[in-house]
């Protein structure tokens, strides 16, 4: 797009053609809308109803649509956002300074499942989170990839609870290769600016008797002066992902506690853990995020989400704008030719006579 490349094809229908390939496509492809015969509009305000916590029997008593539908949409919105997330977060830009992760238990027909997510606290950015049937290292480790991926430098702070596999995943992802010049395969060794503290919590009978603070990378002072840098407290802790936490679960009728909307496959989990997600990020204003207007402003305060305040955009998306955005296809390739290949044309040795 934008390269002089998309012609109009069909006005009635909607419908442009590439020059290039020489293939027509609607208005909506890539979007979630592609191919459904109702309003956008309508499918829109279903899914915000499922981003803010409506159970779906909720939606098809009210709109008469059947719950088969209602759940497809669900995932074409998740699937959407999932891919929209990777496009712009997920692509080494933003500065995180504080990272917290943390996982917490969702319960499901006749079983439960975890889910591990992050944020970076400065921006108060929704990193990315990981379904898994159990809690162990390829749950944390899949995390810790995903929020490498975000980040345009492994010099930050990290604040987890007590789980083993925080420190081994950190340790082990958050390596660089050394280059010297020789040959063979580099040293991975570890960014001398990553700083670790792990919030460990002591329980009797479910509630919390001890918490003791332990550092695992770094100094007393290097922690202390990242955690002013980023305004993440006074000490080490994990009170932004567990606000978050509980974000998620008063917006995914599915994390509500001893409710009736329990998630039955992890594909439909999946797809609403993005659209809260990416909703939290993309379209809701962060009131620890808003800084003051200027002088002679109409307004005291200038909101921000959290996508803006780590500097991916400049302005709070709709929830149909986040829906109807395109990400960009990569380069076309031209087919392969089937059949038997051409005969080899040599030329002559000799120039032939007139």
């Amino acid at each position: 797009m934008g390269q002089g490349n998309i012609k109009r094809f069909s006005k009635k229908e909607k419908r442009y053609r590439c020059i290039i390939c020489g293939q027509s496509f609607v208005v909506t492809k890539g979007t979630p809308f592609y191919r459904l015969r109702t309003a956008m509009d309508l499918v829109t305000i279903v899914v915000t109803l499922l981003r803010h916590g409506c159970p779906v029997q909720a939606i098809v008593e009210a709109f008469g649509f059947d719950e088969r539908t209602v759940a497809t949409w669900k995932l074409r919105a998740g699937e959407h956002c999932r891919a929209v997330h990777e496009h712009l977060v997920q692509q080494g830009a933003v500065d995180l300074q504080h990272v917290q992760a943390d996982e917490l238990w969702v319960k499901m027909v006749g079983r439960r499942v975890w889910m591990a997510m992050a944020i970076a606290v400065p921006s108060r950015l929704w990193l990315g989170g990981v379904i898994s049937p159990r809690r162990d290292r390829v749950l944390i480790t899949t995390l810790v990839q995903m929020v490498r991926s975000c980040g345009s430098s492994l010099a930050i702070l990290v604040c987890v609870d007590g789980l083993a596999s925080y420190v081994t995943a950190f340790l082990r992802v958050f390596r660089k290769p050394l280059r010297t010049g020789h040959k063979g395969r580099p040293r991975l060794v570890l960014e001398k600016g990553l700083l670790m503290g792990q919030v460990v919590k002591q329980y009797t009978q479910r509630r919390v008797v001890s918490v003791s603070h332990r550092i695992v990378r770094g100094t007393p002072e290097a922690i202390a002066a990242a955690l002013v840098v980023s305004a993440g407290g006074t000490a080490i802790n994990t009170a932004y992902i567990e606000r978050l936490n509980a974000t998620f679960r008063s917006a995914l009728a599915s994390l509500v506690r001893r409710g009736r909307a329990i998630a039955r496959k992890e594909v439909g989990l999946k797809a609403g853990m993005y659209l809260v997600g990416c909703a939290y990020n993309f379209c809701c204003y962060h009131e620890s995020l808003r800084m003051a207007a200027p002088d002679g402003a109409n307004r005291k305060w200038h909101e921000r989400t959290p996508v803006m305040a780590a500097g991916l955009t400049d302005h709070r998306w709709t929830m149909l704008e986040l829906l109807n955005y395109q990400i960009p296809l990569s380069a076309w390739v031209a087919p392969r030719r089937r059949g038997r290949p051409p005969k080899t044309t040599y030329k002559p040795i000799m120039p032939l006579a007139a």
